[in-house]
């Protein structure tokens, strides 16, 4: 993109009172944004009823111009690269111009090989930024087994869920040339939020991509997530929601994703735990239950064949464990406390917390707030 193009472009998504729908309306009437600002006011009002907004550039706007043309021109000599994927591109991916509310200019950070028309048979991942230890496994899972039948997971670099998505579908790729996973983000590219997921930013830039419609520069707000949601529901072929609350932001991307026509999926869970509550509706609205990857990919026939490649979750692990285990059949796969298993097992409270650390510590059994334990996907 040459610098006085990328100035147009900036211009048109930066002019206040023209919206993504008024800029659209614009560019179909006159072309590419150079075309549109070489028109007398006259004829932007035939299109748009903000048109004497165009007159003049926006405040900043020049400032806008040399912090993105320095962005773009400032990536690293690693194989990473910096892009802007404006809606006349031909790299501009087709399921978002299927979307009533396509955004004008997509931000790009990641690998040089990788670009968005490879996301057609993506799956997103969401969920709570505060899962259950059971649902951070079975995010990672999932990803990772998505990852193993060549699928690349989409989900929003967010605490919880998100993170441990984005790391399962990195474990699947490990070093192979493929596109693993995107994190579609509401800041500008030149932060990350959470800074946390600093490390976690830099390796999706080697395996895969970043992307955000807002300029550079923009902090963590509010009213910007809701947009990113509505981006990862028009990139992936269908939502799996792992866990959420039933405020969750997480039914968001899944509202979207099924007024879009595609499918959602949802991961049930313990009928006491207030995460698991957000699934269990979309269940109800119709969400396919999921209890493995392979009922992800069968709802969607053209992924079939890849389905020898997907893993399944846990079935014959957990019935050996248990077997071994006469404690862990004991605790089942709801959260419970000693009491209960003290109840169950006629053990003391003593003998229990020994053993309750032991299988802590090997991995099978998760401490939760409140007193509570809970058999993880390694049980």
């Amino acid at each position: 993109m040459e610098r006085a193009e990328l100035a147009g472009w900036l211009r048109l998504s930066l002019t206040p009172g023209i919206g993504d729908g008024a800029a659209r309306k614009l560019l179909a009437a006159f072309g590419l944004p150079e075309g549109i600002f070489a028109q007398p006011a006259a004829a932007l009002r035939q299109v748009v009823s903000q048109a004497d907004a165009l007159q003049q550039p926006p405040n900043g706007l020049q400032a806008q111009i040399d912090l993105t043309w320095q962005w773009l021109q400032s990536g690293p000599d690693d194989g990473t690269a910096r892009r802007i994927v404006t809606l006349g591109d031909a790299g501009y991916p087709a399921s978002l111009l299927e979307m009533v509310d396509p955004p004008l200019m997509l931000y790009v950070l990641g690998a040089a090989d990788f670009d968005l028309t490879q996301l057609t048979n993506s799956i997103a991942v969401v969920g709570s930024r505060n899962p259950t230890p059971q649902g951070a496994a079975n995010a990672r899972a999932f990803a990772r087994a998505l990852g193993d039948a060549g699928l690349p997971v989409i989900s929003g670099l967010a605490l919880g869920v998100d993170g441990a998505a984005h790391q399962g579908a990195l474990d699947a790729a490990g070093d192979a040339p493929r596109l693993a996973t995107v994190a579609i983000v509401g800041t500008g590219l030149d932060r990350v939020y959470p800074a946390r997921h600093r490390d976690l930013a830099h390796r999706i830039t080697q395996h895969g991509l970043i992307v955000s419609e807002l300029p550079l520069g923009t902090p963590p707000l509010t009213q910007n997530f809701p947009k990113r949601n509505r981006l990862i529901a028009g990139l992936a072929r269908g939502t799996l929601v792992v866990e959420a609350a039933l405020q969750s932001g997480s039914l968001i991307t899944a509202r979207l994703t099924s007024e879009q026509g595609k499918e959602v999926f949802a991961i049930p869970g313990s009928i006491h735990s207030p995460q698991s509550r957000g699934c269990h509706a979309l269940i109800r609205q119709g969400a396919k239950l999921v209890e493995s990857v392979n009922d992800i990919i069968e709802e969607l026939p053209d992924l079939r064949a890849a389905s020898a490649n997907a893993g399944l979750f846990g079935d014959a692990g957990a019935s050996s464990s248990a077997a071994e285990n006469p404690l862990l059949e004991a605790l089942g796969f709801d959260p419970v406390n000693l009491d209960a298993l003290s109840a169950r097992t006629g053990w003391s409270a003593a003998e229990l917390q020994a053993k309750m650390l032991e299988l802590e510590l090997d991995g099978h059994v998760a401490r939760l707030p409140g007193g509570l334990f809970q058999r993880t996907a390694a049980a």
